[in-house]
C-alpha cells in the first residue's frame, strides 16, 4: 500500500496561519520547537531498495509531519476551550491519555476551559442528558492509577449535526476524540460539519486499538500492557495442561480482525504450541487439520496450549442459510463475531470422545480482565507521549488528524488515511513466521 501513496496523501489539514506566540518555548527553549511550515518530516517507507527507486528529490517523497510543539499557535490559550471524548470498549492507557491531554493543556498552554464529555458520543448529543465534567489538573491528578475511563465510553453511531451544534453551544474550540477505527470515522463526520459550517473548531485524535489494527500506527496505546497481561493466563493454562493426562489449556484473546495481540503474547510467554489468528483461515479436519496435529502433539508431548484471536475461525462458524454472516452487527456497525473459543473447547472435546481418547481441556477467556486493568509503566510512558504531541498538533491549528509513531518518531496521520484499511498480521512477515518457529506448527491448518 505504501508504495500507492503520494505526498497529498500524508498532508495535514489546518485551520488557518498561527498568531500566537507559543508559551511552551518559554518552558522548553526555542531548540525544542518545531518551526510551523517547516517541521521536519518521517519518510513513509525508509528502505534503502525503496529509495534507490525514487527518481525526484527525497524531499519529495511521502512523508509524516513529524509530531512536536510549535513556535507559534492557532488558538489564544487564554480564551479557548478544549472538549475531550473517549469512544467504544476499555483499553489500558484511556486514563493516562485523558490525564496527559489535561495537564499538558494546563501547565504547558495554560489553558483553563477543559470539559470532559460523558459515556462517548454520547456526550455530544445533547438529548441524553449526559452533562459535560469539568476537568482540571486536580481532577486528574490520580486517574491514571485506575482502569477503564474517567469520562465513561459508549457505542454507537451519533449525528454529527447535532455533535457539532452542541461544541458551538459549549463554545468548544478543540476536540480530542479518543477511540478506535469507528470512533475516528466519527470525527471525520464532525469534522465534515464543522467545515460545512465553516468553523475554525480542530478535531484531533489518539488511536484507541487493544487489537493494534489502525494503519500507519506502529503501536498503540494498551497493546503492550495487554499481550504482558495475556502472558500470565497463558502461563497459567500452561501449569494446567502440565498438571493432567493429555492436558489442554484453551485462552481466547482480544483480536477481531488482526492477530497482533494473539502473536505476542505467545513469543512473550514461550508457552503456546498452537497459535490461532483470523488472518490465516483454519481447517478441523483432515490428515493436516487442527484436530490431527492436536493429536499427534499430545501423543508426543502429553500436553498442549492453544492460543486463539476471538476473530479467528469465523469461517468455521458462519450461518450458510444467512449468507455467511456470523450474528449481525452491534450498535457501532461492527460484525457480531460467534465465540471461537467456546466453539473450539467443545469440537476439541467432542473429537477425543469420538477417538475414545482421554482429554484434558481449561478453557480460559481473560479478555475483560486484560482490558479493564491500569496500563503498565512502558504504556504509561507512550500515553503521555500521545498526549502531549496531540495537544501540540490541535494548539498549532492541525485537525483531522491523529496522533501515531512511524519508524520510532511520533507523526501527523490523516485521519482518513488510517481509515483506509485496517492493519493486519502479515502472514509472510517476520511476525507470523516467528510464531511458527515458536511454537513448531505449521504454517496454516489445512
Amino acid at each position: 500500500m505504501s508504495r500507492d501513496l503520494t505526498p497529498a496523501d500524508l498532508a495535514i489539514a489546518d485551520l488557518g496561519p498561527c498568531k500566537y506566540p507559543s508559551p511552551v518555548a518559554g518552558i522548553l527553549g526555542e531548540r525544542a520547537m518545531h518551526y510551523v511550515g517547516e517541521a521536519d518530516k518521517v519518510l513513509l517507507d525508509d528502505r534503502l531498495s525503496f529509495l534507490g527507486t525514487h527518481r525526484g528529490l527525497i524531499a519529495e517523497m511521502p512523508a509524516f509531519e513529524l509530531a512536536g510543539p510549535r513556535d507559534r499557535v492557532f488558538f489564544d490559550p487564554a480564551k479557548m476551550t478544549c472538549g475531550i471524548v473517549t469512544c467504544g470498549g476499555l483499553c489500558p492507557g484511556l486514563n493516562n491519555v485523558v490525564r496527559g491531554i489535561v495537564l499538558e493543556l494546563w501547565h504547558s498552554y495554560g489553558a483553563r476551559k477543559i470539559l470532559g464529555f460523558r459515556f462517548g458520543y454520547e456526550g455530544l448529543t445533547p438529548t441524553y442528558g449526559h452533562e459535560p465534567m469539568v476537568l482540571d489538573n486536580k481532577v486528574v491528578s490520580r486517574i491514571h492509577h485506575m482502569g477503564g475511563t474517567l469520562l465513561g465510553s459508549s457505542r454507537g453511531k451519533q449525528d454529527a449535526v447535532e455533535n457539532v451544534s452542541y461544541l458551538e453551544q459549549l463554545g468548544v474550540d478543540i476536540l480530542f476524540v479518543i477511540g478506535g477505527d469507528g470512533t475516528i470515522r466519527g470525527a471525520m463526520a464532525i469534522a465534515d460539519e464543522i467545515k460545512r459550517r465553516k468553523r475554525k473548531i480542530a478535531v484531533v485524535g489518539i488511536p484507541k486499538t487493544i487489537d493494534n489494527d489502525i494503519q500507519f500506527i506502529d503501536r498503540s496505546f494498551g497493546f503492550e500492557t495487554a499481550f504482558s497481561e495475556a502472558v500470565t493466563v497463558i502461563k497459567s493454562a500452561n501449569v494446567e495442561a502440565n498438571g493432567a493426562r493429555n492436558g489442554v489449556g484453551l485462552v481466547k484473546l482480544m483480536g477481531r480482525h488482526s492477530g497482533f495481540i494473539a502473536c505476542h503474547a505467545a513469543l512473550a510467554s514461550t508457552d503456546a504450541n498452537i497459535v490461532l489468528i483470523p488472518e490465516v483461515k483454519i481447517a478441523l479436519e483432515g490428515e493436516k487439520g487442527l484436530l490431527r496435529y492436536l493429536e499427534k502433539r499430545l501423543a508426543r508431548s502429553g500436553h498442549a496450549v492453544i492460543v486463539v484471536a476471538e476473530g479467528a475461525g469465523q469461517e468455521l462458524l458462519a450461518d450458510p442459510a444467512a449468507g455467511g454472516a456470523s450474528g449481525g452487527t452491534d450498535a457501532s456497525g461492527n460484525a457480531k463475531f460467534k465465540d471461537i473459543g467456546l466453539f473450539l473447547r467443545d469440537r476439541i472435546n467432542a473429537h477425543f470422545k469420538e477417538i475414545k481418547t482421554e482429554l484434558n481441556l481449561k478453557y480460559l477467556d481473560p479478555s475483560y480482565h486484560i482490558r479493564s486493568v491500569p496500563a503498565s509503566p512502558s504504556d504509561s510512558v507512550y500515553c503521555w507521549n500521545m498526549a502531549r504531541n496531540a495537544v501540540h498538533a490541535a494548539m498549532a491549528g492541525n485537525t483531522e488528524m491523529l496522533i501515531g509513531r512511524w519508524h520510532g518518531r511520533f507523526v501527523h496521520v490523516p485521519m482518513q488515511l488510517a481509515t483506509r484499511q485496517r492493519k493486519e498480521v502479515d502472514t509472510h512477515g517476520d511476525l507470523w513466521l516467528s510464531v511458527i518457529e515458536a511454537t513448531g506448527q505449521p504454517v496454516a491448518f489445512g
